[in-house]
């Protein structure tokens, strides 16, 4: 399927649509430790998945969807016909009960606020402002579907590594790190810098070599830094390639310009 119920900053709509010949034609289980708005996976429809992220709310929001779709549904039609600025903020400040009114809150957060970014601030509260839709709607379809190719899915939240190392051979693990993305001095910067730190880099590239050797095969994209390069030039037995793509995250058209970034690859 084509449509994610979630937009999310980082998402892979870009790769799926320009660089799906990268996808391996066979494998076994279908493993991504850095989940968001899971375009990669809803793209392949795989048989099996392992997924995961650190964001309890959005895996929740994932596990709500494909138990108790009707409901999540149900609540999102609500969302609907009282859309407005104050009902978003209402929304947005609201706490809720249930696993399904927790994922429609979310779901109708992320179509609703500015550019579809999740933000929270320093106490973990939502705090991305309005965005400029004065209609949505939520497409039930689109959304049964969703929660169909989700049904073979183990869904969890954890940290990467433990998901990588889940791995077995003949598996297949994308790869997409919140990574931040690099000034014209190439220094790291970005609105993930601090979520994701060069030690968590460090902890990536070991976990990616022994899942390596565990004959997985493995697609990673990672922002075009030459010191994440040489991080897996001087393990060895990656294939490494830079594609050039443009940034729609920030708010200004200079803060969209290209910038490069990294595929590795093993045992495709």
């Amino acid at each position: 399927m084509s449509n994610t119920f979630l937009k999310w900053a980082g998402g892979k709509r870009w790769f799926v649509n320009r660089e799906n010949q990268r996808f391996p034609d066979e494998y076994n289980r279908y493993v991504e430790p850095f989940l968001g708005s899971g375009a990669v996976f809803f793209y392949l429809e795989p048989q099996e998945a392992i997924l995961s992220d650190i964001n309890n709310e959005l895996i929740n929001a994932y596990i709500a969807v494909r138990d108790d779709v009707e409901s999540v549904y149900r609540n999102l039609r609500k969302h609907a016909r009282s859309h407005c600025r104050e009902y978003f903020y209402q929304v947005r400040d609201r706490r809720t009960r249930t696993l399904a009114t927790a994922a429609a809150r979310m779901i109708y957060l992320n179509k609703s606020c500015f550019n579809g970014i999740y933000r929270v601030n320093r106490q973990g509260k939502f705090n991305v402002p309005y965005g400029t839709r004065e209609e949505i709607n939520f497409e039930y379809e689109s959304l049964i579907e969703s929660s169909n190719v989700l049904q073979n899915a183990q869904i969890m939240c954890q940290d990467f590594e433990s998901t990588i190392d889940m791995a077995q051979e003949g598996d297949f693990i994308f790869c997409d790190p919140p990574y931040a993305v690099i000034d014209e001095e190439n220094r790291f910067v970005g609105y993930n810098a601090d979520v994701f730190s060069w030690k968590d880099q460090i902890r990536l590239a070991n976990a990616l070599e022994r899942a390596k050797n565990r004959n997985v095969k493995i697609i990673m994209t990672n922002v075009g830094h030459k010191d994440v390069r040489k991080l897996y030039e001087n393990i060895g037995g990656f294939t490494l390639d830079t594609v050039q793509r443009r940034c729609f995250i920030s708010g200004t058209a200079d803060g969209r310009r290209a910038y490069q970034e990294l595929i590795v690859s093993a045992n495709i």
